[in-house]
């Protein structure tokens, strides 16, 4: 028996240029599978847009940029939402799954900037510019001599603010200026060792209402091309050992990993924001069982006080060395 096929899906996706990027690369990916089924997009704000003047660890997280889309889908306005993952809590609503997760683009860190060609070339008091307390931590250890802002916005917008001389560099990830069309804006690109990206970063994800359909439709088995079978167990490998210590915003927390044949390799990493004490471990382990692997290499951090380093995150202040 056939099962029964869509006559039409809408996609949920926020509004800014890269945001609809992948929203139109999913769209444009289903067209091609199922011709007889229409694909639209609804594009939406959410608070993570709207939220500009703080930085996402002041304001709620990760979490504000999926609720709406989330509401939209609970409501029966779209059928699926697509997401950077990296944007993507650990913990989904009840309800709501990851259908798939498609093939990762670059997920390195990248260094942007018009005066200068790399981190080791800024001067002393030379401002950088990044969203993130992962970025944070990871430069503040190894150049004390910059100095770091907050930067947020889009990626249009945070551009922007460099071309205007607000930085002298930004730190961005790598995937949003290659799917763009803005590879020339990159000036380095910072090697993992150097820069470890955090979990999902370079991946997409399709979220979905979890669960059988009214009108039969299997969205899963449909959605199931889709899945890139390597990106996937590498980023579950990475979102366990977030998940493992409450991975968000608030937290300068890295994790990568590389699918080798059949073995999986993971990187991870946790510091104050700061950067004065951090923990780093990595292990290999069988490409088939992610999240155990996930879970022993939070357990080698752990060993190394990484809970005490988080602990100190949460308090605002770093612990005594």
């Amino acid at each position: 028996m056939t099962k029964p096929m869509p006559s039409k899906l809408i996609i949920a996706s926020r509004e800014s240029r890269l945001a609809m990027w992948q929203a139109e690369h999913v769209r444009d990916r289903l067209a091609a599978l199922y011709p007889q089924t229409s694909v639209e997009i609804l594009g939406m704000t959410t608070r993570g847009d709207q939220i500009l003047d703080r930085a996402l660890s002041k304001v709620g997280g990760k979490g504000l940029f999926v609720k709406e889309l989330e509401v939209a889908m609970q409501e029966g306005r779209a059928d699926l939402a697509v997401h950077s993952l990296k944007d993507v809590p650990m913990e989904l609503p009840e309800g709501f799954a990851l259908a798939a997760v498609l093939e990762r683009e670059d997920p390195r860190d990248a260094f942007v900037s018009n005066d200068y060609a790399s981190l080791d070339e800024l001067p002393e008091g030379a401002v950088v510019g990044t969203s993130s307390l992962r970025r944070q931590a990871l430069i503040a250890a190894r150049y004390p001599h910059l100095v770091i802002k907050p930067l947020r916005g889009n990626l249009d917008t945070r551009l922007a603010k460099l071309d205007r001389g607000d930085y002298a560099a930004i730190i961005l990830a790598a995937a949003g200026l290659k799917r763009l069309g803005l590879p020339q804006r990159i000036r380095a690109l910072l090697p993992p060792e150097m820069s470890l990206p955090a979990a999902g970063q370079g991946a997409m994800a399709i979220e979905i209402v979890a669960g059988p359909r009214a009108d039969g439709v299997d969205l899963v088995a449909l959605l199931a091309p889709l899945n890139h079978e390597d990106t996937a167990r590498a980023v579950a490998a990475e979102r366990k050992v977030s998940k493992v210590f409450g991975g968000s915003c608030q937290i300068p927390l890295a994790a990568h990993a590389t699918v080798q044949g059949n073995a999986l390799h993971l990187r991870a990493m946790v510091a104050t924001p700061d950067g004065k004490r951090s923990a780093s471990a990595e292990l290999s382990g069988p490409a088939d069982k992610p999240e155990v692997l996930g879970q022993r290499v939070s357990e080698l951090l752990q060993l190394q006080d990484a809970d005490a380093i988080l602990a100190a995150c949460r308090e605002g202040a770093a612990p005594d060395a």
